[in-house]
């Protein structure tokens, strides 16, 4: 398939696990794409790697507005526009919320909520005079709650709010605003929750397995899968949704 060929695509915390899945997805089906990641030399490993007709890799903390007005400003000078978004960048800092820092709660929030926002409001300012946009929130199936996951449940919900909110908005500019929430994936992320659960990584995937219809855990590529649906133009006529790509943990 060859469904972005000409697009330019942005990927933020790409450099590993589901965002590098995604830019990988992109990549294979002719896009342009812009990785995104606080680390910029992973960042740049990686867009490297994509076997993209044209790729970069750049630093860039969602939760800074200034960062995020100097990235979008490079993307568009080196790949030409922007043409599909995708929020995956975030961070985990569980506990229970007696055990909870402000710190903890705030970190989240920023990565995810106020990522989502600033990222989403540079993007829409090359997006709506195009008349053309896709912008792809990564939500998780800990929107509907999660144990020792208060901070990160709240900005999980929060996201699939937004999304709805945004399709919204931008629906009349030609712009189609939707979310995934995944399920157990394995990246690194997931291994450190074994750690502080104090179990192996192979242990917490297979009870999710287990707990789950289909009888496996997911991998990065079972989310780009999606995501490269739900940004493409077959995806017109979708906007406002949150995808529940796990499984059918929660069915």
């Amino acid at each position: 398939m060859n469904r972005y060929a000409g697009r330019v695509v942005v990927v933020t915390g790409a450099a590993r696990g589901i965002g590098a899945g995604t830019a990988q997805r992109f990549a294979d089906e002719g896009a342009r794409v812009a990785v995104l990641d606080l680390d910029e030399s992973a960042a740049s490993a990686t867009a490297q790697g994509l076997g993209a007709e044209k790729a970069v890799g750049l630093a860039c903390d969602v939760s800074d507005a200034a960062a995020v007005e100097r990235a979008v400003f490079a993307v568009v000078e080196e790949l030409g526009s922007i043409d599909v978004l995708v929020n995956n960048a975030g961070i985990t800092r569980d506990n229970l919320l007696f055990k909870m820092s402000e710190d903890d709660w705030d970190l989240v929030m920023n990565v995810h909520l106020k990522g989502a926002f600033l990222m989403s409001r540079e993007a829409q300012k090359h997006m709506v005079p195009a008349k053309y946009g896709k912008i792809l929130n990564l939500s998780s199936v800990s929107a509907l709650g999660n144990r020792g996951q208060a901070n990160y449940s709240a900005a999980k919900m929060g996201v699939q709010g937004f999304t709805r909110s945004l399709a919204l908005e931008l629906g009349p500019f030609g712009i189609n605003v939707n979310a995934i929430a995944p399920g157990f994936i394995v990246t690194e992320m997931t291994d450190a929750t074994a750690v502080r659960l104090k179990m192996e990584p192979e242990e917490l995937r297979r009870l999710n397995a287990e707990a789950n219809p289909v009888r496996r855990v997911g991998a990065p590529e079972d989310i780009a899968a999606a995501a490269a649906f739900l940004c493409s133009d077959e995806a017109s006529y979708i906007t406002g949704q949150t995808l529940y790509v796990d499984g059918g943990a929660k069915v």
